[in-house]
C-alpha cells in the first residue's frame, strides 16, 4: 500500500487537498472516504474544499449534530458523516444508509472509528494532524491506489 504525506500550511491549502482529492477522483462511481484526526485538525476544513470544488454553494458544517448530511451534485449523491457523537455504533442502523449505496455515492465519514463494525470498509483514508503549526495530510488510497498519481504536483511531499 503507498502512502503520501503531504505538508498544509494553512487552512487555505487544507480546502486546497480537498479540491484536489475531489478532481483526482472525478468519474468513478463512489467509495468511502474516512478522514481522521483530533478535534480540529481539519477534517471539515477538507470536506469542504471537497465540496466546493463539486460545486457546492452555501455554508458547509460538520454535521455534529445531524450526524449525516447528504449532497445531491450532477446525478451523484455525496454524504458527509460525523460520527463523533454517537454513543454506540449500531446507531449508524437508523440513519438511512442503505439508501446510499457507496458503490454508487460518496461518503466523506470523519471519526470512523464510532462506527467500526456499521460502516464499509474504506476505499481511502485521510490522516490529519497538527504539526508545528500547521498541518500534515497522509493519504492512504487502499481500493483507490491510482488517485495519488492523479494528485497535482504541487501537493506531492513524500
Amino acid at each position: 500500500m503507498s502512502l503520501q504525506t503531504i505538508h498544509l500550511a494553512d487552512e487555505a491549502s487544507t480546502e486546497a487537498l480537498g479540491a484536489s482529492l475531489a478532481q483526482a477522483l472525478q468519474g468513478l462511481p463512489g467509495g468511502v472516504v474516512y478522514l481522521n484526526g483530533a478535534l480540529g485538525a481539519g477534517k471539515t476544513t477538507l470536506v469542504r474544499g471537497w465540496l466546493r470544488a463539486l460545486g457546492v454553494t452555501g455554508s458547509i458544517r460538520s454535521p455534529t449534530y445531524t450526524l449525516i448530511e447528504p449532497y445531491a451534485i450532477d446525478g451523484r449523491d455525496w454524504l458527509h458523516l460525523d460520527l463523533y457523537r454517537l454513543k454506540a455504533p449500531d446507531e449508524l442502523e437508523g440513519l438511512g444508509l442503505d439508501d446510499y449505496p457507496p458503490d454508487q455515492c460518496w461518503w466523506l465519514v470523519e471519526w470512523p472509528e464510532c462506527g467500526i463494525g456499521y460502516l464499509p470498509p474504506a476505499s481511502l483514508i485521510i490522516d490529519l494532524q497538527a504539526a508545528a503549526g500547521a498541518r500534515m495530510a497522509t493519504i492512504r488510497p487502499l481500493a483507490l491506489a491510482a488517485v495519488l498519481d492523479r494528485l497535482p504536483g504541487s501537493l506531492h511531499s513524500t
